[in-house]
């Protein structure tokens, strides 16, 4: 009935690491009955699940096809979620899109500061980025506004929101009235900063990088020690850059020129296929960083509205 009024539908799938193969075979039924595209909510209960992650895309991959629109709705903070295998699920054959959920309100801030730190560190996985604003827990029509016209001075394309259940009159019409771009604003194209004793899954997504630009004896864990410290050393010195040791802006301008190679954290076999590869010697299905837990939830982890 969407389609024959001429909209195009995606499905939601909220998915929890347990069962991967059979979350990618629900995942895969929807877009057979007619989905033209699949949200993957994935949130805590994937926090670790590097080889669940790694096993849902691969098997939902083998059943869409490489071309079928994914898109991420996870959390927006990614420094808040070290363990969480972003680097899988945005990474090769993962979603094509990043749609996280920026829900000002609930986090306790505004919609200014959930934008900055947003694509702060959302930037570096180079999806395009579709924001999820909120239009539960009665935000208001100016900030519900406010949200479309930041999303307009970031350059996003669309905007997304949760929950139309939710959803009074007011906020309606509030997303139907025309917004323009704030004026004078520009948005910091920043990114962030790793260097000794970083950990999480930035420098997982950094050292896949590393290893795509010849760095080929870096083991990815996750964790920024001596060895990671001597790669970006070298890389930094290859390409002419200021050799601090530290990937900062610059330095991940450079390196996102390379495409990450696949870590196959999920793989029965250790041997290495193409352009994917095992993290270490001896096989391992996760990053050392998966194990530290989230620095806080800006989001409530409990039951979903």
């Amino acid at each position: 009935a969407l389609h024959a009024g001429g909209l195009k539908v995606c499905a939601w799938q909220f998915v929890y690491g347990s069962e991967p193969y059979k979350e990618a075979n629900v995942g895969a039924a929807a877009a057979a009955k007619g989905a033209d595209c699949l949200i993957i909510d994935a949130e805590g209960q994937y926090e670790g699940k590097y080889a669940s992650a790694d096993k849902y895309i691969r098997k939902l991959r083998s059943l869409v096809g490489p071309n079928f629109p994914l898109a991420l709705a996870g959390f927006p903070y990614v420094d808040y979620h070290p363990g969480f295998p972003y680097s899988v699920f945005l990474g090769p054959e993962g979603a094509q899109y990043n749609q996280p959920q920026m829900y000002w309100k609930t986090i306790g801030t505004s919609v200014r500061t959930v934008y900055a730190h947003t694509y702060l560190y959302n930037r570096v996985f180079q999806r395009p980025i579709y924001p999820i604003g909120q239009t539960y827990l009665e935000p208001g029509r100016r900030m519900i506004k406010k949200f479309r016209r930041y999303a307009l001075s970031y350059g996003a394309t669309g905007v997304s929101w949760w929950s139309w259940q939710e959803t009074a009159g007011r906020e309606w019409g509030a997303l139907g009235r025309r917004v323009r771009r704030i004026r004078g604003f520009q948005p910091s194209l920043g990114l962030p900063l790793l260097k000794k004793g970083s950990r999480g899954d930035l420098v997982v997504w950094a050292q896949q990088h590393l290893l795509a630009a010849g760095q080929s004896q870096l083991p990815v864990t996750g964790i920024f020690g001596a060895m990671t410290y001597n790669a970006v050393l070298a890389f930094q010195q290859q390409k002419g850059l200021l050799a601090d040791g530290q990937i900062g802006t610059t330095t991940w301008r450079k390196l996102l020129e390379y495409a990450p190679v696949r870590i196959e954290w999920g793989a029965r076999s250790t041997a290495s296929r193409g352009r994917s590869v095992t993290a270490r010697p001896g096989g391992a299905n996760a990053p050392l960083s998966a194990s530290l837990p989230p620095r806080r939830n800006e989001i409530d982890p409990g039951p979903r509205p």
